[in-house]
């Protein structure tokens, strides 16, 4: 009688809401039966909002049933830490979800993992730079792997045409470690019945990537800079540190697209002081956040983004819209008094928001920009660009700006360390609406009772200082983590803001009856 094998192979899937990760469980099953092996497959649904995945677990004995004679293995239902032979992921931070619960071994697992990043919830939410370090996940993907197959599975979706999971089949064909032969596996997608051609090449462009076909770098995808207008290039090659000048070029860019080539040199004018200390990275790091400030997120920008032809075009791929399918987007809007007077001069700003006295007018809008109603009305907001140098919110951005560069350039005099914990202030400065007016408050409270006080006087300390208390900020946007920082230097912390209470008389008809 044949030895039978003592154990089945094991496989983890981990793929998100939208992705196929269920089509992709179904295609592996009938793969099997096709094969003739005993196979099982059970599933845990995900959270929604991208805080996690939805996982698929399967057992796979690896032995016909006609060789079992009659009898049926023990299959399990959920995976073990250690005891997982193949885990596949649609999305880099869920193989990293996989590592740090325990499910990949050296000695046991395959991971097949994207390269490409969807960003998480609690990555969206930070105040800063809550992105993970993916360079991290993938050096700890090689060392915690037996063998580690990574590359960008959403570029090879979107050069197919398909879904991601016919991707994932396809590098779990390709990657050898199941005992699926290739033409059953294409067998189990024709039998799906739709979308047939484009998962088939799908699953051959994952295919090939496993198998070693076609060589990537993964994590190595290659930065795209936008060139500054001629005349600013030059200009930035003369007078600016080598190490910097791509990303002062970027940032002119960027500001010349927000509003203008005479903004862009603006950009310049204010980081040459800056250029001229004498400190690369200062410069750098100056020149990143002095154009994100600078492109700071206002209604006009929003409009500006949301009618632009590149976002059509995005959105049609994203859905997968055949040539000449209509689309219909809907824009989801909750502008308030704040921000419609941020549109106003400053006398007209201050007398609107004296008559709203603190109360948020906020209203929901949804506008069809597919229409051409929509699209006009969202357009028109775009086209007063060339007005927002008369508007109260762009006086009010720039005087702070000039505020903090002041700050830096005087601090980097002395002490470049101390002028780059300043310059990183900037990351406080960020979002739309009520984010933005948290990260604002903060700014001002470290700038005012910190770095302008003089309430630390050792150049050290303050510099540590700086560089703590920017980092509570940006832990709690609501203040309180800051205000305890400060008080340790002896700062009063903030009065606690008053929440109104608000009583609306509920109308008849919605009273509840007896």
């Amino acid at each position: 009688m044949t030895e039978l094998p003592q154990r089945p192979i094991t496989l983890l899937v981990a793929a998100l809401g939208g992705e196929g990760g269920g089509v992709l469980a179904d295609w592996i099953v009938a793969a099997a039966n096709a094969e003739d092996l005993p196979v099982q497959s059970t599933s845990i649904p995900g959270v929604a909002q991208r805080t996690g995945a939805t996982t698929y677990y399967l057992e796979i004995f690896p032995a016909r049933r006609e060789a079992l004679d009659g009898r049926e293995p023990v299959l399990a239902l959920t995976p073990a830490p250690g005891n997982v032979d193949v885990m596949i992921a649609s999305e880099l931070v869920e193989a990293g979800r996989a590592m740090q619960n325990g499910f990949i071994s050296p000695e046991r697992t395959t991971l097949i993992a994207s390269t490409g990043r969807v960003y998480t919830t609690a990555e969206k939410m930070s105040m800063g730079d809550g992105r993970a370090d993916s360079e991290r996940i993938v050096a700890a993907a090689r060392e915690l792997a037996k063998r580690a197959i990574l590359f960008d599975m959403a570029q090879a979706t979107a050069s197919a045409g398909t879904v991601i999971s016919a991707v994932m089949f396809g590098a779990l064909a390709g990657c050898g470690a199941l005992p699926l032969a290739r033409a059953a596996c294409e067998t189990a997608i024709r039998g799906s019945g739709k979308g047939i051609e484009a998962s088939l090449r799908g699953f051959e462009a994952g295919y090939r990537h496993a198998s070693g076909e076609t060589q990537t770098a993964p994590g190595a995808e290659a930065k795209r800079w936008r060139n500054a207008p001629a005349e600013l290039a030059e200009r930035i090659r003369r007078e600016f540190p080598a190490a910097a000048q791509r990303i002062v070029e970027e940032g002119a860019a960027r500001l010349a697209e927000y509003q203008d080539a005479a903004y862009a040199t603006l950009y310049l004018d204010r980081l040459k002081p800056i250029a001229a200390l004498g400190h690369e990275r200062l410069v750098g790091e100056t020149a990143r956040f002095l154009a994100l400030w600078m492109c700071y997120e206002d209604i006009i920008r929003v409009a500006d983004v949301k009618t632009r032809r590149s976002r059509f075009e995005r959105v049609h791929a994203e859905v997968q819209a055949k040539p000449g399918e209509p689309v219909h987007i809907v824009e989801f809007l909750k502008p308030g008094v704040e921000e419609a007077a941020a549109l106003l001069p400053r006398g007209l700003s201050r007398l609107l928001l004296r008559l709203a006295n603190g109360r948020s007018f906020n209203f929901g809008m949804h506008v069809k920009t597919s229409s051409v109603s929509g699209f006009l009305l969202m357009r028109s907001l775009a086209w007063l660009r060339p007005l927002r140098r008369l508007t109260s919110r762009y006086g009010e951005e720039q005087a702070l700006i000039e505020r903090w560069l002041a700050a830096i350039a005087t601090a980097g005099k002395t002490d470049p360390e101390l002028a780059l914990e300043i310059a990183q202030l900037g990351r406080l400065n960020k979002g739309y609406g009520d984010t933005h007016r948290r990260g604002r408050d903060n700014f001002l409270r470290i700038m005012d009772t910190l770095v302008e006080a003089g309430t630390v006087r050792d150049a050290q300390v303050l510099k540590l200082t700086v560089r703590a208390t920017r980092e509570a900020a940006l832990a709690d946007p609501e203040g309180k983590t800051l205000d305890g920082s400060l008080q340790k230097i002896g700062v009063t912390p903030r009065p606690v803001k008053p929440q109104p209470i608000r009583f609306t008389r509920r109308k008849p008809d919605q009273r509840p009856t007896a």
